[in-house]
C-alpha cells in the first residue's frame, strides 16, 4: 500500500470530528476555515486563487494529481497557467493521490509543490462524509495537525484582502482604453481576458485613492473575506459610481459594488465553490453555466431603486449579479473568466470594454 510511504495526520473540525489521513505536502499544523469545490478539474488554478486565502480545501472529485502542475511560464508578467505567484490556500484534503501524473505542461508533481510551496495536505480521507458535515452543519473552522498541536482560526476575523492585494502601482499593456483595476486579490486570468481588448491595465491596491487617476473604466476584482472589511474600497466605489466611467466588478468586486450602492451583503451557510453553477439572467430565459468561488451574497431585496438584479442562482436562488438602471455599471458574483472553465458568460468583458468605447465617443 502507498500509505505506508506517507505520514500519517489528522483533520480537525470545530464541531469536534476527527479524520485521519495521509500527508502528501508539507508537514506543518496549520488551521483555517474548511470549504469545499466540487470542480473535476482546475486544482492548480483554485490553490492559486487569492479568494482561498485561509482557507483548507476539499475537492470532492475522488482522485487528484493525475495531471499534475504545470511549468511556471511567464506572460504578460504573471504565471500563464496560474492565478497568482504562489499557492494561497492554507490545506488541500482529497480523497485519493495519483502519484503518477502525466500532461504535456507537467513540471513536477501536485505533492512536491504542495512541500515547495509549504502548504499541507492530506488524503485517504472521506470527502463525501467530510461535504456532507459540512453541507449540513455549514462551513467551519477546522485544522491539520501533525505532532504540534494548533488553535483554530477564523481568517474571516482579518481583513485577507490586505494580505493579497499589491502593494503598488503595477500597468500592463499599451492599448487606448485604460481600464483602472483595483486588486482585491485578483486572478491573473481576468488581467489576461482585459488584455485580450485593446487596453491598458492599471493594477493599484485595494485601498488606493484613484481619483486622480485618468482611466476610461473602472474594474473591481474578486478577493477573500467578508466584503464589510473593506471599507477603503467601498468608499472610493461610493464616488466612482457618481462618475461617467463604466465599472464592472466580480466576485468580491460585485459585494463591494453592492455595499456601495447601498445594499446589504450576507455569508451563505457553505458557500458555491465549483464549476458548471446555473445562473439565470433576471428578465430573459437565458440560462449560463458559470464558475463560482465565494462565500458571501448580496440580498437582493435591500438593492435601492436605481438598482437591478442582473443575474441569479437556479440551485438558490440567491443574487449573481446587478446593474445599473441607467449608468454602464454591473457586477457578476460568478467568473466569466474562469480559469479552468466555464467560460460561457465571457462575453461580458466584451460588453464592459463596449461601455467604454461607447462612453468615449
Amino acid at each position: 500500500m502507498k500509505e505506508k510511504n506517507y505520514r500519517k495526520a489528522r483533520l480537525i473540525l470545530e464541531d469536534g470530528t476527527v479524520f485521519s489521513g495521509w500527508s502528501f505536502g508539507h508537514e506543518a499544523s496549520v488551521s483555517g476555515e474548511i470549504v469545499f469545490n466540487t470542480a473535476m478539474t482546475g486544482y492548480p488554478e483554485s490553490l492559486t486563487d487569492p479568494s482561498y486565502c485561509g482557507q483548507i480545501i476539499v475537492l470532492t472529485y475522488p482522485s487528484i494529481g493525475n495531471y499534475g502542475v504545470p511549468a511556471k511560464d511567464i506572460e504578460d508578467g504573471m504565471f500563464r497557467f496560474f492565478e497568482s505567484d504562489r499557492i494561497h490556500a492554507t490545506g488541500l484534503i482529497i480523497s485519493d493521490y495519483s502519484e503518477k501524473f502525466n500532461h504535456w505542461n507537467a513540471q513536477q508533481s501536485l505533492g512536491s509543490w504542495l512541500k515547495d510551496e509549504k502548504v499541507p495536505g492530506l488524503f485517504g480521507i472521506d470527502t463525501r462524509m467530510l461535504t456532507k458535515i459540512i453541507r449540513e452543519k455549514g462551513t467551519m473552522l477546522a485544522k491539520i495537525v501533525f505532532d504540534e498541536e494548533v488553535a483554530f482560526y477564523d481568517p474571516s476575523s482579518d481583513n485577507l484582502v490586505k494580505q493579497v492585494s499589491v502593494s503598488e502601482r503595477v500597468v500592463y499593456g499599451n492599448g487606448q482604453h485604460r481600464i483602472l483595476l483595483v486588486d482585491c486579490g485578483v486572478k491573473s486570468n481576468i488581467i489576461r481576458y482585459l488584455l485580450r481588448y485593446d487596453t491598458t491595465v492599471i493594477r493599484v491596491p485595494w485601498d488606493y485613492e484613484y481619483s486622480a487617476e485618468d482611466y476610461d473604466g473602472l474594474f473591481i476584482s474578486n478577493g477573500p473575506g467578508d466584503p464589510v472589511l473593506c471599507q477603503s474600497t467601498i468608499v472610493n466605489l461610493r464616488e466612482s459610481i457618481n462618475k461617467p466611467q463604466p465599472i464592472f466588478g466580480i466576485c468580491l468586486g460585485h459585494q463591494l459594488l453592492s455595499l456601495a450602492a447601498g445594499a446589504e451583503t450576507y455569508k451563505l451557510k457553505f458557500g458555491h465553490r465549483s464549476h458548471n453553477q446555473p445562473v439565470l439572467e433576471v428578465g430573459t430565459n437565458k440560462a449560463w453555466l458559470t464558475s463560482q468561488n465565494h462565500g458571501y451574497a448580496v440580498k437582493t431585496d435591500t438593492l435601492k431603486d436605481e438598482w437591478l438584479p442582473y443575474f441569479v442562482n437556479l440551485n438558490d436562488n440567491s443574487n449573481e449579479g446587478i446593474r445599473h438602471r441607467s449608468k454602464p455599471i454591473f457586477s457578476t458574483q460568478f467568473h466569466p473568466e474562469a480559469s479552468s472553465g466555464p467560460t460561457d458568460t465571457a462575453f461580458l468583458f466584451t460588453n464592459f470594454v463596449n461601455a467604454i468605447e461607447t462612453w468615449k465617443k
